[in-house]
């Protein structure tokens, strides 16, 4: 990879790496395990000097891999009616085109650029299952944003998402954001939650309202008038808006994009890269300064008071065995209907498709030639294509109408993980007076792009291998009216496959979803017991970290 230009060791990288080692003893001695995530992207800025990675963020069919096409005026990133980014993809400048894939086993290869869809799109790698960690792409054409690595994320819909290198994952490495939103659809609440999480990494986020050509010119500045009152009403703070379609006038929005964020970005890198740095290392002390206050309140109490606060602030209503109870019922229940759902759904299409079906059969049998033998194996082969080809077309025109038991247990096991967030923040807060930082939460499951079709044998006896006892001239239209009725049991045999592989996929991420939301909860208790205990007679040492890193963040500001 071309390394970013190279910059001498100045006061600010030393001293962030000072406040960094500090954190990070403070972490080992308090098993606060939910800061690392943030101390590793700190460092990884120290240590690796990178480009600024300029985020392209937002959620499923945003347009975000269009719009970094455009940019780079060629096609490179696969896009398409199905959710198509499944993994990290970081471009940047390169004096020649080339792709190198990383994997999360340590393997790095590098491959043809036109054989980058194998390994970013969900149809080609469904699930991630090729195993990929990151994609990074060099490109000439990338040599106006030189200094600058433009990234691309899988969508940040309500219901998709991937393993551990996923979109909000990331968020701790994102030096600049760009967070996409169709500007025909209105601002949602994910869309302000992604904001607020931004907020805690990065000093620059921007809004890029895309398909701008689905608006006439009045409203595309109603719109963005909108889009900017509702951010500053919401979250009391100002935020520079773009427009962008790839369609119409794309020069126009490119060229002041261009103007006035990416080419002062590139220009002015190794400021902003500094100023990434302190906003970062800003944000990592005031999220340690929570916790220490906590083990401070702790640490002023005696052994038998520790035992009492810990019995108030860990009640029933926020105890362990009750809240995997609960996440396991909420989970089960939705699961349990399902199938139902999908079912009931595919009834209104099993007609059509049958008569569908039928119809083409008609057409196609009256060019079939031979005997019996070569009709049933012409047969088998063209009804197994003919359902291959509808049964994933409905499957991939279809499928958001069989996510009603996943997105109701999103919401249920959203809500019971934030109504326990809530009760154990009140119980932190009553009774040590000490507010928990934000937290957020969100999950996604990768669908299957392609059922399995598979049909049965035309005739329960083989009476095609005595082919040669049977004159057609006088049965063919009976065998074609057998074959017409193998269709309406071929058409629901292979509906109801399709409709197991979809609730077996759902009812297995519900239960990741469940899983995850545990790990949530049992990752914060343990937390909370970590600083009530450790905290034992330690008041000054205490004391002493919160005053330093206080000191630390007003040096690091001035």
């Amino acid at each position: 990879m071309v390394p970013a230009k190279a910059t001498t060791a100045l006061p600010l990288q030393i001293h962030a790496a000072q406040i960094l080692g500090d954190i990070k003893n403070i972490i080992a001695d308090f098993d606060i395990a939910s800061l690392n995530r943030q101390v590793q992207a700190c460092e990884n800025l120290l240590t690796e000097n990178p480009p600024i990675d300029v985020a392209v963020l937002g959620q499923f069919k945003s347009g975000k891999s269009s719009f970094i096409n455009s940019l780079m005026g060629r096609a490179i990133l696969p896009v398409g009616v199905i959710p198509v980014t499944t993994v990290i993809t970081r471009l940047q400048y390169g004096q020649r085109e080339r792709a190198v894939i990383r994997t999360y086993d340590g393997k790095e290869f590098e491959i043809d650029l036109n054989n980058l869809d194998q390994y970013t799109s969900e149809a080609r790698n469904p699930s991630n299952e090729k195993n990929v960690e990151m994609v990074d792409i060099e490109h000439p054409a990338l040599e106006d944003y030189a200094g600058l690595r433009i990234v691309d994320t899988p969508g940040l819909g309500s219901v998709f998402k991937y393993h551990m290198q996923t979109s909000e994952q990331w968020l701790p490495e994102v030096g600049a954001a760009l967070l996409a939103i169709s500007a025909d659809r209105p601002l949602s609440e994910n869309d302000l939650q992604l904001i607020r999480e931004l907020m805690q990494h990065t000093p620059r986020i921007i809004l890029l309202l895309t398909k701008a050509d689905l608006l006439t010119a009045e409203q595309q500045i109603e719109v963005t008038r909108f889009f900017e009152e509702t951010l500053k009403k919401e979250l009391n703070r100002e935020f520079p808006t773009y427009l962008y379609s790839t369609k119409v006038d794309t020069k126009k929005f490119r060229h002041r994009l261009e103007a006035e964020l990416l080419f002062k970005l590139a220009a002015n890198r190794d400021f902003e890269f500094r100023k990434i740095l302190q906003y970062k290392t800003q944000s990592l002390i005031r999220a340690c300064l929570g916790y220490l206050e906590i083990a401070l309140k702790t640490a002023m109490q005696a052994d038998i008071d520790r035992e009492a606060l810990r019995k108030q602030i860990l009640d029933e209503k926020v105890n362990y065995d009750h809240i995997r109870e609960e996440l396991f019922i909420l989970s089960r229940e939705n699961q349990k209907q399902t199938r139902i759902l999908i079912m009931n759904y595919l009834e209104s299409l099993e007609k059509p498709l049958r008569k569908k079906t039928r119809e083409k059969l008609s057409k196609e049998m009256a060019t079939w030639k031979g005997n019996l033998w070569k009709l049933t194996r012409r047969f088998e082969g063209w009804l197994a294509d003919a359902l291959t080809a509808e049964i994933k077309e409905i499957s991939r025109k279809e499928h958001r109408h069989f996510y009603g038991t996943l997105k109701k247990a999103h919401v249920s096991l959203m809500r019971s993980l934030e109504t326990f967030r809530t009760l154990l923040g009140n119980n932190v807060e009553r009774v040590l007076g000490v507010k928990l930082a934000e937290a957020d939460w969100k999950i996604d499951v990768s669908e299957p792009e392609h059922p399995d079709i598979k049909t049965v044998r035309t005739f329960d006896y083989h009476f095609d291998l005595i082919w040669f006892f049977i004159p057609m001239f006088i049965f063919r239209g009976l065998f074609e009216k057998h074959f017409m009725n193998k269709i309406p049991y071929e058409v629901t045999a292979n509906l109801s496959r399709m409709a197991a592989q979809w609730e077996d996929r759902i009812n297995r991420t519900i239960d990741e979803m469940r899983k995850q939301a545990l790990k949530y909860v049992q990752d914060e208790l343990s937390t909370i017991e970590s600083l009530l205990w450790r905290s034992h007679d330690r008041s000054d040492d205490i004391r002493e970290m919160i005053r330093s890193l206080q000191d630390a963040s007003e040096k690091l500001s001035g």
